[in-house]
């Protein structure tokens, strides 16, 4: 068994499932997943689980995201992307710094967005993107998000490059197109790239191309632990006889420690068993136990 969790530094081109099969394939794993689907066009950290780490997924699927977007003014598409036909051409109004920023701040806070035909949100059964591809518009239901963090990094009319810290679910391309049009003019988006999922970060991801060219072992050796994307929960420690009983999902009395809804579980050792939570009484109950092939 492959148990663990591979930061990954999806490249422009394939999808998000092509790219988990391939490196699935590589590390020869049985059970693999990853933590928040990124565009063909998009590229960045994709965090990619293997084995018991697959328990953890909704930590990354639900965590805010960081990205770099480049939104260029001046021109709509039918996907609200550089890779769609462009619908809609106008001029670029003469901004400076200055105003795009006092545009930016509006969209901070949380706001309902409308997402985009080309999406993979089901109606009746069907994804979104094959209404659009038969050219057809159906009604979206508009969405709660959070812009946390909208910052202008780099200026060059008719590009922007923002980055964005925002809640799941938060569709880029729309944002871009909701930009230009505060700013006055129809608007795409020119590139994405995801650096950030939760707590982790760009720094630490592996380009597919090394996990390409390494060997089996060599492979294995990008993985981080299975509890990576926990990894700030808080930590309780229980001795032998307790883990025992961890593991057949009972209770146990863990003294001096106070409530918590959430917890890494380890042994003496240092291996991690599982998570749980603590009640008022002291009480570790079992939420998610390591399988005993681990």
């Amino acid at each position: 068994m492959v148990d663990g969790v591979l930061l990954l530094d999806k490249p422009v081109g394939p999808s998000s499932q092509r790219v988990l099969g391939h490196v699935k394939h590589l590390l020869g794993a049985k059970k693999a997943g990853h933590a928040g689907t990124l565009d063909p066009m998009a590229s960045g950290l994709l965090p990619i689980l293997f084995g018991e780490a697959t328990k953890y997924a909704a930590q990354g699927l639900d965590a805010d995201k960081t990205y770099l977007a480049e939104i260029c003014l001046g021109a709509r598409t039918r996907t609200g992307d550089r890779e769609g036909d462009v619908i809609e051409q106008a001029l670029v109004p003469a901004l400076d710094r200055a105003q795009v920023e006092s545009v930016l701040v509006k969209f901070l806070g949380q706001s309902l967005q409308v997402p985009p035909m080309y999406s993979a949100i089901k109606r009746d059964g069907r994804a979104l993107y094959d209404y659009a591809r038969s050219g057809e518009e159906v009604v979206r239901e508009p969405r709660s998000i959070r812009i946390h963090a909208l910052e202008l990094t780099r200026f060059h009319l008719p590009v922007l490059e923002v980055r964005v810290v925002c809640s799941k679910g938060t569709y880029i391309r729309t944002l871009a197109e909701d930009i230009g049009a505060a700013l006055g003019c129809p608007a795409h988006l020119q590139s994405l790239r995801r650096t950030g999922v939760g707590p982790l970060q760009a720094p630490e991801i592996v380009p597919l191309e090394s996990i390409e060219q390494a060997d089996s072992q060599g492979r294995l050796r990008f993985l981080k632990p299975v509890d990576w994307l926990i990894r700030d929960w808080p930590e309780v420690v229980i001795d032998a006889a307790a883990t025992e009983r961890f593991f057949h999902g009972q209770t146990i009395f863990c003294s001096g420690h106070s409530p918590l809804s959430q917890c890494r579980v380890r042994d003496e050792s240092g291996e991690f068993l599982g998570t749980g939570r603590i009640d008022a009484a002291g009480l570790l109950h079992p939420s998610r136990v390591r399988s005993l092939h681990s």
